[in-house]
C-alpha cells in the first residue's frame, strides 16, 4: 500500500522540533562529574560516522547521477542509519560530558566558530529537508524528490563534513 505524502507530514514536523529541542536541552541538564571518561571515545565515533557518512552521501549521488537507482536508494538507506548511530552517539556522550572548550587563540578562534555555528544551524536545518526527501522518495514523487535533494545534499554533506572539521580543530582540548 502506497502512502501520501501527507501522511509522513505530522512524523516530519514532530522529528524536526523534537531533535533540536532535545540536543539542545542536553545542554541544560547536570553532569555527573568523571561519568564521562569511559566514554571518551565517542567523539572520534561520531567524527567517524560523519566520514563515512559524507563519502555514502557523494557515492549515492554518483549512482542517481548514472541511474543506478536501487544502488542510490540503498546508500542513502545507508546515509539514514549512520545519521540515527551518529545521534545516538552525540546524545549519549552530551548527556554525560560537559561540553568541551575550543582553546585556541588568534583567526583559528574565528574559523572554528564559523565552522561550529554554520554546523550547528544547518544541523537543525537538514533535519526537515532530509525527512521530506525520504517521503518523497517513498511515496514515489520522484519529481518532487529530486527538487528538494538538491537541496538537502548540499547541507548534509556540509554538516557532516563540519562536523570532522569541529571535531578536529577541538579534539586537542578533550
Amino acid at each position: 500500500m502506497k502512502l501520501k505524502s501527507s501522511s509522513y507530514t505530522p512524523l516530519i514536523v514532530l522529528f524536526s522540533i523534537l531533535i533540536p529541542v532535545f540536543i539542545a536541552f542536553l545542554y541544560l541538564l547536570p553532569k555527573a562529574s568523571g561519568a564521562a571518561d569511559q566514554y571518551l571515545f565517542l567523539p572520534k565515533s561520531i567524527a567517524i560516522i560523519n566520514s563515512i557518512t559524507a563519502v555514502v552521501l557523494i557515492l549515492s549521488y554518483v549512482a542517481v547521477r548514472r541511474k543506478n537507482y536501487i544502488l542510490h536508494r540503498n546508500l542513502m538507506y545507508t546515509a539514514l542509519g549512520l545519521s540515527v548511530a551518529f545521534l545516538i552517539c552525540y546524545v549519549t556522550y552530551h548527556s554525560l560530558a560537559e561540553s568541551t572548550r575550543y582553546g585556541g587563540e588568534g583567526p583559528m578562534k574565528n574559523v572554528y566558530y564559523f565552522f561550529l555555528i554554520s554546523h550547528i544551524f544547518l544541523s537543525a536545518g537538514v533535519v526537515p529537508l532530509v525527512l521530506i526527501s525520504l517521503s518523497r522518495a517513498l511515496t514515489e514523487k520522484y519529481d518532487k524528490h529530486r527538487k528538494i535533494a538538491r537541496i538537502t545534499l548540499p547541507i548534509w554533506l556540509y554538516v557532516t563534513i563540519s562536523g570532522v572539521i569541529v571535531y578536529f580543530m577541538i579534539s586537542p582540548y578533550y
